[in-house]
């Protein structure tokens, strides 16, 4: 009546695992919309570039939303007609983003694209970490391929792009989508998880209220530049629903029996501090604007140039897999890989300061995409690790919706937005100093506008350093910040120091050693019993 697995008893082992490869392949990536691609949005419907930014943040909301309520229907729903179901609506969310031309439609579409695609993974992540057995190890193995995955699909969808347009893309992502839900409906089993659980226990108004706050959120980080912030009657208004939607949800929580979202794990000493280094990724991710602006804007690479650069990003993410995976085998202190990953993104920040002048080619982009790519995978790797760490499962479900939003979205969104804001302000302030330099004599009316692109690109280049600097002192106190945390570890252990005082070391010694032989014959007793 009940199967744990995926697939029928028929189907042999290494096939199961290719199909689970597969699986992976297609919809870890998918997304609502792909940045490279926004350009070509743009220039396809006439919207503007905002709206697709926004789309490209609803689909990690929409796989937040749905973090918390997953176990829940992969326990009610049987395997194969679920993935079956959420494969083909998929695939319809895709064509229907390849034929729209309105923004909102796409928005909407990208929502429900990340909720689905997080019932489908639930059912990835459980057999794969069975194979693997180790937590840390699986983080290794996974966020190495779903970070080279996406680097290689946005490739891919700007080459699409070019050679076609942009809905070609969308429809190619259908047809995958299409294909693997009939593959998947003859070998999946079609039996039930577990005990099968009602649907009535997920409060449906709680996930209403996640979705408006981070929804309305979503849309003052979008448009807030665009609208002028709070000069904006929209963004104030924005920010008011979000607002007053979070007060409701919190509310709401504390009077179910069963929380949608548990705030009380959010006190957990490794939480906290994992949310905290969360941030500091995402200042460093965010800085994914000025590199494009720097990239585009003044070395004037075109859009699938652009894309090779984080291709560039493979080898970083490989290696940071690798060692990952032996960092977990062999148990070794998380502190130190979580410090070789910060310090790769300050080396990233540090070597892209001193690269933002006119003459830099494109073999000087191998070093700071290198160590871009370790820094941010060994960071998703053990930071995540960390901050799920010592939780059980209902309060791991019940925290990683809204961790996964802070993480993917809040933090990334929120440091683009303050680094675009900035960029402006310091390239004004840089013309302004250029200014004093310019005068009759070096700057006459004849070559005035053959100068003014020289002008216009040096104070990009001089806002671009300048919000580089100011990120690497951030990093360097970053670095302070994790030698100094203790991770989970006691900094003063006064019980050993005081027996020794009073003779009672050995005692003490071979008590530890009698427990710890009672625990393991306590720990063969019930494996034998399971």
């Amino acid at each position: 009546m009940y199967n744990k697995g995926l697939y029928h008893d028929w189907v042999p082992k290494p096939v199961q695992l290719l199909l689970i490869v597969l699986l992976m392949t297609v919809v870890m990536p998918l997304g609502g919309v792909y940045t490279g691609n926004i350009s070509y949005m743009v220039g396809g419907t006439g919207a503007l570039s905002e709206n697709y930014i926004f789309a490209n943040y609803a689909t990690t909301i929409g796989m937040g939303a749905a973090m918390p309520i997953v176990l829940r229907l992969k326990m009610r729903f049987k395997i194969r007609d679920k993935i079956t179901l959420a494969l083909v609506l998929l695939g319809i969310l895709n064509y229907i983003n390849a034929t729209t031309l309105q923004p909102t439609v796409i928005i909407g579409s990208s929502l429900m694209v990340g909720f689905l695609k997080m019932i489908v993974a639930i059912e990835l992540f459980l057999p794969v970490m069975a194979m693997i057995g180790n937590r840390g190890m699986f983080y290794g193995v996974f966020y190495t391929f779903i970070l080279m995955m996406n680097q290689v699909v946005g490739y891919y969808a700007v080459q699409v792009s070019i050679l076609n347009n942009w809905q070609h893309f969308f429809v190619i992502i259908s047809i995958l989508c299409f294909i693997l839900a009939l593959i998947q409906w003859i070998f999946m089993h079609n039996k039930y998880f577990a005990l099968k659980v009602p649907l009535y226990y997920i409060d449906w108004l709680s996930i209403i209220f996640f979705v408006l706050t981070f929804m309305f959120s979503a849309y003052v980080l979008s448009f807030g530049k665009q609208q002028d912030w709070l000069n904006s009657k929209k963004i104030i208004n924005a920010s008011i629903v979000s607002f007053v939607s979070f007060a409701l949800l919190v509310t709401r929580q504390l009077m179910l029996k069963r929380p949608y979202i548990s705030f009380k794990t959010f006190s957990k000493n490794n939480v906290m501090h994992g949310l905290f280094m969360l941030l500091c990724l995402g200042m460093y991710l965010g800085t994914t604007s000025i590199q494009n602006i720097y990239a585009v804007g003044v070395l004037g690479y075109d859009q699938l140039t652009n894309a090779k650069l984080n291709i560039l990003m493979i080898p970083g993410i490989i290696l940071a897999g690798i060692i990952a995976v032996i960092w977990f085998k062999k148990d070794i202190e998380l502190k130190n890989y979580i410090f070789i990953g910060f310090s790769s993104m300050l080396g990233y920040a540090i070597v892209m300061y001193f690269s933002m002048v006119l003459e830099f080619n494109y073999e000087s982009w191998y070093l700071p995409m290198f160590l871009k790519g370790y820094g941010m995978t060994a960071l998703f790797i053990s930071v995540w690790y960390y901050t799920l760490d010592k939780l059980e499962l209902n309060e791991m479900l019940a925290a990683i919706g809204m961790a996964l939003v802070w993480r993917t979205f809040l933090t990334v969104g929120i440091f683009s937005a303050i680094f675009s804001w900035f960029q402006y302000q310091f390239q004004i302030e840089s013309i302004g100093d250029l200014a004093v330099y310019m005068d009759g004599l070096t700057v006459n009316s004849q070559n005035v506008m053959s100068n003014m692109k020289t002008i216009q690109l040096n104070a990009i280049i001089a806002s671009n350093k300048k919000i580089f600097g100011y990120i690497i002192l951030a990093g360097f106190g970053i670095l302070i910040y994790v030698m100094t945390h203790h991770f989970g570890k006691e900094r003063f252990q006064y019980v050993r120091f005081i027996r020794v005082l009073r003779g009672k070391s050995v005692i003490a010694k071979r008590r530890l050693i009698e427990n710890k032989q009672l625990a393991e014959e306590i720990k063969d007793a019930a494996g034998s019993a399971m």
